[in-house]
């Protein structure tokens, strides 16, 4: 289905005049794609950076290159996207026994997708056997709408029952069961079909956009219940677990029928099936009445069967219908009634909360869910489903066939590609599905091995045409490398490196569908298989490579050809080995990496696990030496196994790195020869002149440059890279060509030699002390672009010799390249090539020293100044990952949080990074523990370790399984069946002491990191870590699914943990997240357009992104979460609130669905609806996703973190909105305390929390706190922007307002406490501030007791004298706070500034974004100039 759901209208309602520039700055957290697999695009890719508008990602590139169009590649791609997305028209469609109703169709769709909204529409669900015909026409199910004669605006289509078949009958009885079945959450909960949770209907009491309309308008804030559960508060030490899934009032299933089975009376046999009987069913309805039902092809009717004697006869009446509901509703009105209202309920129900997702989602808490009879699960679990793919009838899918014919779809312009991309994405997520399934059927025991004979761990299984492997060491094949730990991570290396090669996308060369599952302790390789591959020996079939880590090795021309091309991408350098005989061998990959040209004459690579270079902080070698900035860190250490292999995240920040430097050099020697000759007036110009030109070249040739193909992330180049790198690649000599890959990873100001970084100030420094270091640099790449005989020899001297000190493999262009096979045992070069070994032995060396001593003060960096901002360890694992730092660098990383000065400053990314070590410890420790228990004792071993992890009881003891089921002499003879085996009670004598002790030495072997803790409760102590937290991240990387409740972790006296809590042990699975290329484009093209100030056209580009997305990936994806994200921020820049309300809406379904109902990105997705609430008048909705993320935050990382501030203001905020000033103020000085613990006492951030609790504080009238915070917020203003700064004003008006107050007050309280009931009370002068109507609500410390108010009310006061007496305050009018007000300070905490600009402004604006642009393309991005327009927004804290 292309997006029925998501019609968004592409026209943007009237645009307000507001800062852009800002928003695109501000808001870099904002608009980043989140993408957790780290292929592709760099898993964050921060697309507000200002990489220009015109950084096209790789796919649209090299498809341009192949279009031969290398000019105006983006005018073009819209062109065609316009093409492509045809207006829509509406064709009415008439059903049998339903009235003719309108659909709007695309052009584009198949008539397949009108069957389906047919049968998801409320009158027209129960029709699964039909055809839609035009004019007496059957129109076929896959053509394309627009290739339909005669089909056209108002067309009538009507809809015709059509006879049955035995598939057709079995998919209307599935259909049934799942419409029967569509509110039961039991899928969600047991991870099944692509169902996953989502909660957010629970907390919006339905669809926000039409109850947004029917809600009043915020006057009525007496109905509004504000107090938050009691775990919700500021300081509450309880974590409960059962509100994580709260239970949905839809949910209680609606019985329409008791039984509806398969019979026991099929198949037919002959005489009935030559009567068209297909099938029979047996239900038992509501009312208690057993019926036997035939399907046969004419429709369903009633037999007179019953559970003892075949008589198919129909019945008296049978009742004969088309469809099953039909029958039903006649014979069962209690089944017509419930029906009828489970489907209006069903669609009531937002389309997102029901469309499977692309991967399964599992969730690691679930309820008691009852099991009830289902027979088509009881169907599918026994014919084990193998083959039966819904919609390839009898016949298992030839999974390698189909990955490969859809990468050799044509490509040459956007609906080719379109349809290409959708295919390998649909066909990688059946595949990941099918796979995961078969490796959870293999490790039960349920698949046979084609070497029955062979020892468990050695076995080999192949299911549903998928070859499956154990991630054991056979055969000794791993034994040099580390043995079994080499094993277990030679398949993750190998899905790196297959992600890796598919990213490049080189036609005709091909990698087996991957996918990798960890599952009850063992991991599992699911491999497509080649053609031909069972019936020769390995060693027949490797053509290129080696197949025993380089003894032998053979190479291929058609191999080195294809590899070639992935050579520059990839940074793998072309290289010659030694073979057997001493002969030397050309490769073009690590010698592991084999070809097999398979009976289908493709050509296949496999055994990627060394794709990229090796790890020399993780590989002492004898005799070498690491550069000093390694060695500090006590590098080199021995790592489990020598498969250590730097990340391509991190070649890529290192080329990135490299290539600034080199930049520099160039620039620099150039100024000195320019300082030496006095060179003459007329050969600058011409220089220049040249340079422009070359530039001009660039920006044509850049599409076409095969370079920037390397990955699709293309963060941190500038423009000027990608140009330079596209010139010297047109002009630059034959086989030396070389270009500047457009690279990911940050851009670091200054370096020296060595990847040692100097602070960026230095940097900064530096280049302004040369005033003509700019245009060297443009004269530098002018060389690097000309390289041809016109260019003097001094200057190709510089080149030189910059390419030399950078250590580029060419010597007349930038051009780094690694050979992976350095350092690897049993490779041997030839001795010519002696001095190139030794220079990629430095490169190494290097890259090394630039991981320690560059990227990870870097991600420290960014997270003391929260750019990056963990929340969990899936997010923590991201941000070190996006950086290129492997997770075995987590004790590195943590040692150097720990000896950081700001080291406070950091404790939350401290405390996330401790849980991660210590749950990641455990996993390990988990994984062989699962191993030798059998599967009747699963759930006692599981919850038996979960209670020495966490419990606090001292001495837990497993339950082994009751003896009477387990027969000892027959289950010796079951052990051989599960790989493994071993004493399969050994797990019991498990103890917490002995589990503790074994995390800390691994903690130590592993990440060499100490954790002098005993127990779970020393942990906590120690490093406030929260049990609930490492109870969800054991969970979470185990699989393991435990019961929704409360767990009591502290007693001393009994075990948290039974084995009745554990419901379930899921696979944890990797694989390749194909991408949506275009659709990228346009999103970074759309965002670059939002950065720049054109939000109309921002707008419409990612309008169009999100169509591409729901083009290629369905309806459901992270991607697309992203991008509504997105979406719903531009509308709500723009004023369309309600717009922004409702996509804002769909973003939170789907992270939820896609994500997890938990996830760090849920989270802040529900902040950032909360606040459109809001907008839109909503308190109390407003509040109630509020505290929805703050419970969300609480479970998974507790109160102390940097974003706990943000939601506390915004809670805060909406608080005093709605006049509960005291629990306002509970927040929002938790929000102070918070910021000031992170940003430090001297922060804006903290000058602003001031400034909202002064707010409250005024409002409750209490005038000498209020005081007291807007004074610390005026001094933070004037120290840091000093007495003439705006803020530094606003904050000074506002204490001489608060001081009027104050004396005023005071003088009305004196004169009643000294004249009593005869006082005359002057009226308080309220002055005209900033909110029109000030709220102050006198509450005089204890003094008073206040009556509820309402707004305009006339205030009584009771005081308590001699005698009560009733006072009047005639001057006083009481309003709730202005929500306009209360909206403006939640927007500036969030982030979105509106600054009304006139036109000189929109002008400076304009010519201050130019400027930046120029900066960043000289390589240079300086902040911005005092009293320039951004000035504000640049000081203004925000997140």
């Amino acid at each position: 289905m292309v997006s029925k759901t998501d019609d968004i209208p592409a026209s943007v309602p009237g645009c307000n005049p507001v800062d852009a520039a800002d928003e695109g700055t501000q808001d870099g957290k904002e608009a980043r794609l989140k993408d957790s697999c780290g292929c592709g695009h760099s898993a964050d890719t921060a697309m507000v950076n200002g990489d220009g508008t015109h950084d096209h990602t790789e796919e649209t590139e090299s498809k341009q290159d192949r279009d031969g169009d290398a000019d105006g590649g983006e005018e073009s791609n819209e062109q065609e996207v316009i093409v492509i997305q045809d207006t829509g028209f509406t064709v009415k469609i008439q059903a049998p026994g339903t009235e003719p109703f309108d659909l709007q169709v695309s052009p584009q769709e198949m008539v397949q997708e009108i069957h389906q909204v047919l049968m998801d529409r409320e009158d027209t669900c129960h029709r699964t056997c039909f055809s839609l015909q035009l004019d007496g026409n059957v129109l076929d199910n896959f053509a394309e709408l627009k290739s339909i004669e005669g089909l056209q605006e108002g067309s009538l289509l009507k809809v015709v029952e059509e006879p049955y078949t035995v598939r057709e009958a079995r998919i209307h009885v599935r259909h049934i069961r799942d419409l029967l079945k569509s509110l039961d959450p039991s899928d969600s909960y047991n991870g099944v079909d692509c169902n996953s949770l989502s909660f957010l209907s629970i907390f919006t009491d339905g669809d926000l956009g039409d109850s947004g309309k029917r809600k009043k308008k915020g006057n009525e804030l007496e109905q509004i219940d504000c107090t938050p559960p009691e775990h919700i508060l500021p300081g509450s030490k309880e974590r409960p677990l059962v509100p994580l899934q709260p239970q949905n009032k839809d949910w209680k299933p609606m019985q329409c029928l008791k039984v509806l089975t398969m019979s026991d009376w099929n198949p037919p046999p002959g005489n009935r099936k030559m009567h068209g009987d297909l099938m029979y069913l047996y239900i038992v309805t509501l009312e208690e009445r057993h019926v036997s039902i035939t399907a046969s092809t004419r429709g369903f009717y009633l037999n007179q069967s019953t559970t003892y004697t075949f008589n198919p006869k129909p019945a008296n009446p049978s009742f004969l219908s088309h469809s099953l509901v039909e029958l039903l509703s006649q014979i069962s009105p209690a089944f017509k009634k419930n029906f009828t209202a489970l489907q209006k309920k069903r669609v009531q129900r937002h389309p997102f909360e029901r469309i499977a997702t692309p991967f399964q989602v599992y969730s690691w808490t679930a309820p008691q869910v009852d099991h009830a009879m289902d027979c088509v699960r009881a169907e599918d679990a026994y014919t084990s489903r193998l083959g039966y793919e819904e919609h390839i009838p009898g016949q298992t899918r030839d999974w390698n066939e189909e990955l490969q014919t859809t990468r050799e779809l044509p490509r040459k312009n956007l609906p080719e590609r379109l349809l290409r991309e959708r295919a390998i994405f649909k066909v990688h997520s059946d595949f990941a599905a099918a796979a995961t399934r078969g490796a959870m059927a293999v490790i039960d025991g349920n698949v046979m091995a084609i070497n029955p004979g062979e020892e468990t761990r050695m076995q080999m299984f192949i299911w549903n045409n998928i070859f499956f492997s154990l991630g054991f060491d056979v055969r000794d094949h791993y034994r040099e490398l580390g043995g079994d730990a080499a094993a277990h991570a030679a398949p993750t290396n190998d899905l790196n490196g297959v992600r890796a090669y598919g990213a490049v996308d080189v036609e005709g060369l091909y990698t087996l569908g991957t996918v990798v599952v960890d599952y009850r302790g063992y991991r599992v390789t699911a491999q497509s298989i080649i053609p031909g591959i069972l019936e020769r020996e390995q060693e027949q079939s490797v053509i290129y490579g080696s197949i025993d880590f380089g003894k032998t090795v053979v190479s291929h021309s058609k191999y080195m050809e294809l590899l070639d091309k992935t050579s520059r991408p990839l940074k793998v350098q072309r290289h010659n080995v030694l073979n057997e005989k001493n002969e030397t061998v050309e490769l073009c990959s690590s010698v592991e990496c084999k070809g097999i040209i398979g009976n289908d004459g493709r050509h296949y690579i496999l055994d990627l696990l060394r794709t990229f270079p090796p790890d020399l902080n993780f590989l002492p070698v004898e005799g070498e030496e690491l550069p000093p900035e390694s060695q500090r860190y006590g590098f080199p250490l021995q790592h489990r196994h020598r498969l250590a292999c730097l990340r391509q995240e991190l070649i890529e920040a290192f080329v990135e790195h490299r290539y600034l430097l080199f930049m520099k050099m160039a620039a620099l020697q150039l100024m000195q020869q320019k300082a030496n000759k006095d060179c003459k007036k007329t050969d600058t110009p011409a220089i220049t002149d040249a340079s422009t030109q070359s530039n001009a070249d660039a920006t044509q040739a850049a599409p076409s440059d095969s370079s920037a193909a390397a990955n699709a992330s293309t963060d941190g180049a500038s423009q000027t890279d990608a140009a330079v790198s596209a010139v010297s690649n047109t002009a630059s000599d034959g086989d030396e060509s070389s270009t500047k890959p457009a690279t990911n990873g940050p851009v670091e100001p200054a370096a020296t030699q060595n990847g040692e970084c100097k602070s960026p100030l230095e940097g900064k420094e530096l280049e302004e002390s040369m005033p003509g270091l700019a245009q060297a640099k443009e004269l530098a790449e002018t060389l690097v672009a000309e390289d041809g005989p016109g260019i003097d020899p001094k200057s190709r001297e510089v080149v030189l010799n910059a390419c030399k000190a950078v250590g580029s493999i060419s010597n007349t262009s930038f051009d780094i390249r690694f050979n992976p096979d350095i350092y690897s045992p049993g490779v041997r070069f030839p001795d010519d090539s002696a001095d190139d070994v030794q220079k990629q032995k430095q490169l190494l060396k290097d890259t090394a020293a630039f991981l320690v001593s560059c990227q990870i003060p870097s991600l420290v960096k960014d997270c003391l100044d929260h750019s990056a901002l963990p929340m969990d360890g899936a997010t923590l694992t991201e941000a070190l990952h996006q950086r290129g730092i492997n997770i075995r660098y987590l004790g590195t990383v943590l040692e150097f949080v720990d000896k950081t000065p700001a080291k406070a400053q950091l404790e939350h990314f401290y405390r996330i990074g401790i849980s991660e070590l210590i749950t990641r410890c455990a996993k390990h420790i988990f994984k062989t523990y699962l191993q030798g228990v059998e599967l009747s004792a699963l759930s006692a071993a599981v919850s038996h370790f979960l209670n020495c992890f966490l419990s606090s009881f001292p001495d837990a003891v497993a339950h082994l399984p009751p003896d009477e089921l387990v027969s000892r002499r027959k289950s010796r003879k079951r052990r051989n069946r599960v790989p493994g085996g071993g004493d399969n009670t050994a797990w019991a004598s498990l103890t917490p002491s002995e589990l503790w002790k074994n995390i800390a030495s691994e903690a130590q072997s592993y990440y060499r990191f100490t954790i002098q803790c005993e127990s779970a409760d020393q942990v906590v102590e120690k490093y406030g870590l929260q049990k609930t937290t490492l109870l969800r991240e054991i969970s979470v990387k185990t699989g393991i699914q435990i019961l929704i409740k409360e767990y009591n972790f502290d007693s001393r006296h009994k075990p948290a943990f039974t084995e009745e809590d554990i419901l379930n042990i899921f696979p944890v699975v990797k694989h390749v997240n194909p991408k949506a290329s275009d659709a990228f484009h346009f999103f970074q093209s759309g965002q670059a357009k939002v950065q720049q100030g054109f939000l109309k056209e921002g707008c419409e580009l990612i309008n169009e992104a999100l169509n591409l997305f729901n083009n290629v990936y369905g309806a459901m994806h992270v991607e697309i979460c992203a991008c509504l994200r997105l979406l719903a921020r531009l509308n709500y820049i723009m004023g369309d609130h309600p717009e922004a309300l409702s996509n804002q809406q769909k973003a939170v379904l789907m992270s939820e669905r896609v994500l997890g109902i938990e996830h760090p990105n849920t989270i802040q997705e529900y902040m950032h609806l909360a606040l459109y609430c809001f907008a839109n008048g909503q308190l109390s909705t407003a509040l109630k996703l509020l505290y929805r993320a703050r419970y969300l935050m609480l479970v998974v990382c507790g109160e102390d973190h940097p974003e706990m501030a943000l939601l506390d203001s915004n809670i805060g905020l909406v608080l005093h909105g709605v006049m509960e000033y005291d629990l306002s103020l509970r927040f929002l000085e938790n929000a102070l305390s918070i910021n000031s613990k992170y940003h430090g006492p001297r922060s804006l951030k903290v000058a602003l929390s001031h400034h909202l609790v002064a707010r409250v504080y005024e409002s409750k009238a209490e005038f000498r706190s209020a005081l007291q915070h807007e004074k610390e917020g005026y001094t933070i203003y004037k120290n840091q922007m000093g007495e003439a700064h705006e803020k530094t004003k606003e904050s000074s008006e506002y204490l001489k307002y608060l001081t009027q107050q104050a004396v005023a007050l005071q003088r009305t309280m004196n004169e009643i406490y000294k004249n009593g009931s005869n006082a005359s009370i002057m009226p308080l002068k309220v002055t005209d501030f900033r909110p029109k109507h000030l709220a102050i609500t006198l509450c005089l410390k204890r003094k008073l007791r206040l009556p509820k108010m309402r707004s305009g009310d006339t205030f009584t006061l009771l005081t308590e004298f001699k005698q009560v007496s009733l006072f009047f305050f005639p001057g006083f009018q009481f309003t709730a706070p202005n929500m306009a007000s209360v909206l403006e300070q939640l927007n500036i905490i969030n982030g979105i500034i509106f600054i009304p600009l006139s036109q000189k402004d929109l002008e400076n604006l304009k010519a201050e974004v130019q400027r930046r642009q120029q900066l960043q393309e000289l390589g240079k991005s300086e902040e911005p100039v005092e009293g320039s327009p951004l000035e504000l927004e640049d000081k203004i804290p925000i997140d």
